[in-house]
């Protein structure tokens, strides 16, 4: 275990506040232009787990326990996270607890650590409740513990939590949650735990003592396809659900809009309500890693709607009941793609992950081929343009999102909404909705 020498420590933690009323800056792997390492870098943050290849998502990580060597391994991942803690900045780990990546992955050479009962979009399981899987959830809550003792971690983002399978009667995830808890209090601080679900399942973050699984908070992305189909004609695939202005409507109202009623995209009833839970405890966007990179091209919202509409998405975000959560460019209105990218070395896996992206695309109806993920041209094409902050336009959009965070983070019942100081009423016919919080 790799561990501060004693010289070197700072241990700046996080002041005692609530995550919750930070805004979420989601930065994605390896896209930014012009950006250092992090050994000699404090303010474009970018670390991951080791990977195959030069260029990844980072979701194919192999060896959990080991931060990136090219980007100056642990000991430069330990002083990136104490100068954010410097800056009065959280930082939120994403963290991959549903497969392991498919080049350099040896862990089933050394026990149970898969099942085949099983199969996730990405390949193996994880054994999580089949013979032997005690000592694999053992395996993985220690890695969860890791990140947050030795290197300081302010909360945990669990991917895909929907592909992890576990049939027992104490689940990963609620075993996960408690031991995230006390360790936490163990060292006097609350560190947070916030899944990525498609299940629409209040289980996932309801309160242990009120027999939930006890995590703290779940990316959403209701509100984002409803504000998606009301800004554009999109209404193929999962799009199929949401009835744009309705739906932004609802999400404000009650949290989840697919909450027991018929999914046509799914073919079958999909969600449960979330209304009675703390507001907060939903993460929302207009703009994810997932929404622009599972796009055919990559599109950002940028070159899919007006300036105007920008806007409007930003207030509809930010100023929402729930937590806010802003992706890599947005305040500006980034132009670059940002597009799936790999570089693998195996040929069948690279051709595997060509035909997988253009499956992923059959329940859209785009006509277009896909890029590339091997050619290092797709990664290029994603790099940030820093240039245009100085553009008026947005500048003037980066303006317009500062000024919404500091009303949000000004005004007491923006700050800590609750459902029951809420009134949201509608005047159908203009597509207007007035929200009126009080504290």
């Amino acid at each position: 275990m790799v561990r501060y020498p004693p010289t070197s420590i700072s241990d700046l933690r996080t002041p005692r506040r609530n995550l919750y009323r930070s805004r979420h800056l989601r930065r994605r792997h390896r896209a930014f232009g012009r950006t250092p390492k992090p050994r000699n870098h404090r303010h474009r943050i970018d670390a991951r787990r080791p990977v195959s290849g030069n260029r990844n998502w980072g979701y194919d990580g192999v060896h959990p326990f080991a931060p990136q060597n090219s980007y100056g391994g642990p000991d430069a991942l330990k002083r990136l996270i104490d100068a954010a803690h410097a800056r009065n900045l959280a930082v939120i780990l994403d963290v991959v607890y549903n497969h392991i990546g498919p080049e350099g992955n040896y862990l089933s050479e050394f026990g149970h650590y898969f099942t085949d009962r099983y199969r996730t979009p990405w390949g193996e399981a994880i054994n999580f409740d089949d013979r032997g899987s005690d000592e694999v959830r053992r395996f993985f809550i220690e890695n969860a513990l890791y990140w947050i003792e030795e290197f300081h971690i302010d909360a945990l983002r669990l991917d895909a939590v929907h592909a992890i399978y576990d049939s027992t009667a104490q689940p990963f995830l609620q075993e996960l949650a408690d031991a995230v808890r006390i360790q936490g209090e163990l060292l006097n601080r609350h560190v947070y735990t916030i899944a990525e679900s498609s299940l629409n399942d209040a289980r996932l973050i309801t309160p242990r003592e009120q027999g939930g699984i006890g995590i703290d908070a779940q990316w959403s992305d209701d509100l984002h396809h409803s504000i998606r189909t009301e800004l554009t004609d999109e209404r193929s695939g999962y799009y199929a659900d949401y009835n744009g202005f309705e739906d932004i409507v609802k999400a404000y109202r009650q949290g989840f809009t697919q909450t027991g009623q018929y999914s046509p995209y799914r073919g079958r009833k999909h969600g449960n309500s979330v209304q009675h839970l703390d507001p907060l405890k939903l993460v929302v966007c207009s703009q994810n890693h997932d929404q622009i990179g599972n796009r055919l091209l990559g599109e950002r919202l940028t070159e899919l709607v007006s300036f105007e509409q920008l806007k409007l998405a930003a207030a509809t975000v930010i100023l929402s009941p729930s937590q806010p959560l802003l992706f890599m460019g947005e305040e500006y209105g980034e132009t670059a793609p940002f597009q799936f990218f790999v570089s693998h070395s195996d040929p069948g896996l690279i051709e595997a992950v060509r035909s997988g992206r253009k499956k992923e695309f059959e329940d859209f109806n785009w006509k277009e081929e896909p890029p590339d993920p091997q050619d290092a041209a797709t990664f290029q094409a994603c790099k940030l343009n820093h240039h245009l902050k100085q553009d008026q336009q947005h500048s003037s959009l980066r303006e317009c999102y500062r000024r919404l965070i500091e009303l949000r983070q000004s005004e007491p019942a923006l700050a800590s909404p609750q459902r029951s100081k809420m009134d949201v009423s509608v005047i159908d016919h203009h597509h207007l909705m007035s929200v009126r919080s009080w504290s």
